[in-house]
């Protein structure tokens, strides 16, 4: 693009000793002012040089103006948000309830809806300020044990699907079912056109398939697994997980939210188990509702199948299975890979799956530090009911102990929940970086694919 010398903007406000009722009119002011301005300008997709710089300079003022505005206020807004604490909200609620606290801090939903018709590279990005916003809130300490708690109780809709589940012994959620099988819960991923690929269209319903399983009573433990893939290469079999849908990514039709709801949700109450409203989730202050989660890999874990393996329990995989960490090409953060996956194979490996994009096959040594069975496909039936039976022979309580005690001393909350803030700023400006359009055109040649 050239270089090109950004225009001078307004000095950022100041916040004035604390007053919150006096800074967040000003503050409202500059970023409206600021957005004023922005939309003087051509759409993005018509912007030359010059302008392009205006714009990002506009932006970025405003966003250096946020975070000056949380790191002062952060706290004082989510306990007005949660009323101190007494309540909780979950993150998707959360940053529009904030946008309507203080107007001009997070983008409004009508504003999100508007850049949601658009492609992903014509996108102003008004989302980074909500991973701004989330950044600063879990970077508190007690805000953010309070949020990853609200993450973790049950979805609302979770009890009406637990009371179907357990009178009919199945569940047809959409885009996931769960079934019986024996002493287990069966979750099956089921967005079969895309090869079992999450995006926002799957990703209430994996969540209310994990809390059914987790909270059913009359099952021991769970089962993750992929449907069988109607048409296609891998027609009739069944595929684990193909990651994040590329395409729709593309097209611009997941939004920055679905990550943080799907890192702190859906994968974390696999990794951690359902929270009790009256009960710190923290491994010493208190417990979870929890199973020990079996993951039944077949063709591949690309991406977020392979982050997904990271969390469960025990791995079971086909000897023509493989697993992939794409983030460079995909020009993402593979979620919780980074913080977990050095567990499992030590950070040089994992330094090359992550930044080099190395194929890690399920029948191979390192694989077997992932996966804690691999059998012929054939078999992965069999051995599914084989280990059910062996983690189920003496009971689930000590497993459960051992469990908690395992992961106490691997990743603790509060350790996730530090992650997790890094994570929310960092993904918020990878999923608006021009290098991922480019890395999807490039790798993906997403141009020539149909959202």
């Amino acid at each position: 693009m050239g270089s090109v010398i950004s225009p001078p903007v307004e000095s950022i406000p100041v916040p004035d000793g604390g007053d919150f009722e006096f800074d967040g009119p000003r503050f409202t002011a500059y970023w409206r002012h600021l957005a004023g301005k922005l939309a003087q300008l051509p759409p993005k997709p018509q912007r030359d040089d010059k302008t392009y710089a205006e714009a990002e300079a506009l932006k970025q003022a405003a966003r250096d103006a946020r975070f000056a505005f949380l790191r002062r206020y952060a706290i004082s807004i989510y306990d007005r948000l949660t009323a101190n604490r007494t309540k909780f909200v979950r993150i998707e609620r959360l940053v529009y309830d904030a946008a309507d606290l203080v107007p001009g801090l997070a983008p409004t939903r009508a504003e999100v809806a508007a850049e949601a018709e658009l492609r992903q590279s014509e996108k102003e990005g008004v989302e980074i300020d909500q991973g701004i916003l989330c950044n600063q809130f879990l970077a508190d300490p007690g805000c953010g044990m309070h949020l990853c708690h609200a993450m973790l109780l049950p979805r609302e809709e979770s009890a009406d699907a637990l009371a179907k589940f357990q009178r009919d012994g199945k569940l047809d959620l959409g885009f996931a079912r769960v079934e019986r099988q024996g002493k287990a819960a069966v979750l099956l991923l089921a967005n079969r056109r895309f090869l079992n690929s999450e995006d926002n269209s799957t990703q209430t319903a994996t969540e209310i398939g994990a809390d059914v399983c987790i909270l059913d009573r009359q099952s021991e433990v769970a089962v993750l697994r992929g449907d069988v893939v109607p048409e296609g290469k891998y027609a009739g079999r069944r595929v684990y997980n193909a990651g994040i849908n590329l395409t729709h990514l593309y097209y611009g039709k997941i939004p920055f939210l679905w990550f943080l709801v799907r890192d702190l949700g859906f994968v974390n109450k696999l990794f951690r188990g359902v929270a009790r409203p009256d009960v710190s989730p923290d491994e010493v202050a208190g417990d979870s509702i929890e199973k020990l989660w079996i993951s039944a890999v077949e063709t591949f874990a690309i991406g977020g199948g392979c982050q997904i393996l990271l969390a469960t329990d025990f791995n079971i995989a086909g000897r023509d299975a493989y697993m992939t960490l794409p983030a460079r090409k995909e020009g993402i953060i593979p979620a919780m890979a980074n913080l977990r996956m050095a567990r499992f194979v030590g950070d040089r490996l994992t330094r090359q799956a992550i930044m080099y994009e190395r194929r890690i096959d399920c029948d191979s040594d390192v694989g077997r530090m992932i996966c804690d069975e691999v059998v012929a496909p054939a078999d992965i039936d069999a051995t599914i009911t084989k280990v059910i039976d062996r983690l189920t022979g003496s009971g689930a309580v000590g497993a459960i102990g051992n469990r908690r005690a395992l992961r106490l001393s691997a990743e603790p909350l509060d350790l996730f929940r530090r992650y997790a803030a890094l994570y929310a700023r960092e993904q918020a400006y990878c999923h608006f970086s021009p290098a991922l359009i480019s890395n999807l055109e490039q790798y993906w040649n997403a141009q020539s694919r149909r959202a």
